[in-house]
């Protein structure tokens, strides 16, 4: 197809005019804020490797999700961090535990903002994995997927009991999905989305969150039951696999690196689709632009727009309340 000369320059004289024609618009409302939950009052305890990301008390968080909710941010992804972890990880299930007080104590301030859970082990078992460990006899020891089930229904149950808007399974256990909607279908909840990180990636971009989250395991990595970076068509079988069993929404993550593979998602299943701009894209940026190497507001907007061109729905993000101020 033939472009008259300088039609593109043309269209791109004016700033308002390069907004009317643009292609892609981010938006306040694709943004969902990651908040890190731990015990105690007035408690917000900086993350070194996050610049500007803090883990806080349940009274510090009822009070960032208020101002979240005024900047016209829909929701926010809960991640706790209980003060006693066990092998099983039994906070994640207890009607006291650190996110279901969290939860019921957002839904009472927040009404209108959406509150998904993270629905996981890492933080809270002594391990660090996201599931039952089994034993081998010399002493080693894996995650124990069919025995891990069980623990995920009641959990997601617990966190559907609080109020939890959402559930957002993460723990990338085979089959999960199916028992997380039984579940909740069984105890009346059939009315709680799931939004499931099914092509999660075994990525080097998680080191921040291990120490926001204190979840670095004890022993061995996570290979086993995360995805291989250099895998794409893989991540689309995993969908359809979690599609099939009722997943409502498919997540991507990370995002930057695996543009690609949300594209393809997007394309193939035509569902909502998540992706998580995971804690080490955001802290490269941080870190950067500390140094004076990059314009940090133009970087975020950036690579936040990318991820929507390439399929994103909605798009996890620890520059979501920034973006906010920076897209007003």
């Amino acid at each position: 197809m033939a472009f008259p000369q300088n039609r593109m320059r043309r269209l791109r004289r004016t700033e308002n005019l390069r907004r009317m024609v643009r292609e892609t618009r981010l938006d306040v409302s694709d943004l969902i804020a990651p908040l890190f939950v731990v015990t105690g009052t007035g408690v917000r305890q900086e993350i070194s490797s996050m610049p500007g990301v803090a883990q806080m008390s349940i009274d510090l968080v009822v009070e960032e999700c208020r101002q979240l909710e005024q900047l016209g941010i829909p929701a926010v992804i809960l991640f706790g961090i209980p003060d006693e972890k066990d092998a099983e990880g039994s906070d994640t299930w207890s009607e006291d535990g650190i996110i279901q007080r969290a939860v019921r104590a957002i839904k009472e301030a927040c009404r209108d903002l959406m509150v998904i859970t993270d629905v996981c082990f890492c933080e809270y078992t002594d391990h660090g994995h996201c599931g039952v460990v089994a034993t081998h006899r010399d002493g080693s020891g894996e995650l124990d997927n069919d025995a891990t089930l069980p623990n995920l229904a009641r959990q997601v149950v617990s966190h559907a009991r609080a109020g939890a808007d959402m559930v957002a399974p993460s723990c990338m256990i085979d089959g999960m999905i199916d028992a997380i909607r039984q579940a909740l279908d069984e105890e009346d909840f059939a009315d709680v989305p799931i939004m499931s990180y099914a092509a999660k990636y075994a990525s080097g971009y998680y080191g921040p969150f291990r120490e926001a989250a204190q979840s670095a395991p004890e022993f061995g990595d996570r290979r086993g039951y995360q995805m291989d970076p250099a895998n794409a068509d893989e991540a689309l079988l995993e969908a359809a696999l979690d599609v099939e069993e009722g997943a409502d929404i498919i997540m991507v993550k990370p995002a930057v690196n695996y543009l690609d593979v949300l594209w393809r998602i997007k394309r193939e299943f035509g569902l909502p689709t998540a992706a998580y701009h995971v804690s080490g894209e955001f802290s490269m940026i941080k870190a950067a632009a500390q140094n004076g190497w990059l314009d940090e507001k133009r970087c975020a907007v950036e690579t936040t727009t990318a991820i929507k061109r390439a399929g994103a729905d909605l798009i996890l993000t620890y520059f979501a309340k920034d973006l906010a101020g920076w897209l007003a």
